[in-house]
Formats: C-alpha cells, sequence, structure tokens
C-alpha cells in the first residue's frame, strides 16, 4: 500500500461538479493499494498517518502530529500512486489492486483513521475526481508499506 501525505492548508474533492469531502488545515492523502496488500499494510499506513509528526509547534517546525494540530484527514483513493514508471516513458499499473481487492481495504483505512479519532473526509471510489488543494510548506511524504523506499 502507499500512500502521498500532503500537509494542506485546505483540500477538497469534487465529483460531478459538488463537493463530497473536505478538510480546512490537515492532511491530504492520497492512497493506492496493491495486489499484495492485506490488513496489515492498512495497519501499517493508518499507524504512520496518524503519527507523522509534520506540523509546526512553537520549537520546531515538525514536531505534532495531525491529532495534535487539530487537523483532519482527506483521503483520496488514487491506484496511480501503485505506478511503475522506472521503464520506458508509460507507467505501469500492475502492481496496483482491481476495485473489487482495492475498495474494501480503501474503506478499511478510511475507517481505521477514523478510530484514531481524527475527522476523515474521503473523496469517491473510482470516480473521476477533481482534487483542489492548497499546500502547506510544501510538505509531501511518500508512505509504502512494503518499506521499498
Amino acid at each position: 500500500m502507499r500512500a502521498v501525505v500532503q500537509r494542506v492548508v485546505e483540500a477538497s474533492v469534487v465529483v460531478d461538479g459538488e463537493t463530497i469531502g473536505s478538510v480546512e488545515q490537515g492532511l491530504l492523502i492520497y492512497l493506492g493499494v496493491e495486489t499484495t496488500d492485506s490488513e496489515d499494510d492498512a495497519k501499517y499506513i493508518v499507524n504512520k498517518i496518524r503519527h507523522l509528526r509534520i506540523f509546526p509547534d512553537h520549537t520546531k517546525p515538525m514536531n505534532k502530529d495531525v491529532s495534535e494540530s487539530g487537523g483532519a484527514v482527506l483521503v483520496v483513493s488514487a491506484f496511480t500512486t501503485a505506478g511503475d514508471a522506472r521503464r520506458g516513458r508509460r507507467p505501469s499499473f500492475d502492481a496496483a489492486a482491481n476495485g473489487d481487492m482495492a475498495e474494501p481495504l480503501y474503506e478499511r483505512v478510511c475507517e481505521m483513521i477514523a478510530e484514531t479519532g481524527l475527522n476523515v473526509a474521503t473523496g469517491s471510489f473510482g470516480a473521476d475526481m477533481a482534487v483542489k488543494s492548497v499546500n502547506d510548506g510544501p510538505v509531501c511524504i511518500l508512505l509504502d508499506s512494503k518499506r521499498t523506499f
């Protein structure tokens, strides 16, 4: 499972002209599920997202996690995070899980994040989404449950 984690001032998801999910200060997560992923991968990603210290306090620029900073989380399904562009010019998405496998794990990640006490907004799995965000920093962190990078 892979995630692109962005610290944002605000972020929202629009589908068919309607805003379906939004957060003010917090995290925008692009989440991709791979064919080899399981509940353990979801737990790893959720733990990292919940405790990633990338928000400022009065002593350091990256010392608080999203909860300590009073932020929320917007999770957007994005199979493209599983893309492999090491060869050629067109990424391969062979590692990306199909919708039948990916959707329940995506929903489980959202559920587990909410269980930590954070407010969670979501996109619409499989939809053509317009994601709007104002990145703060910019701060962008890559997570991989297999720890390949």
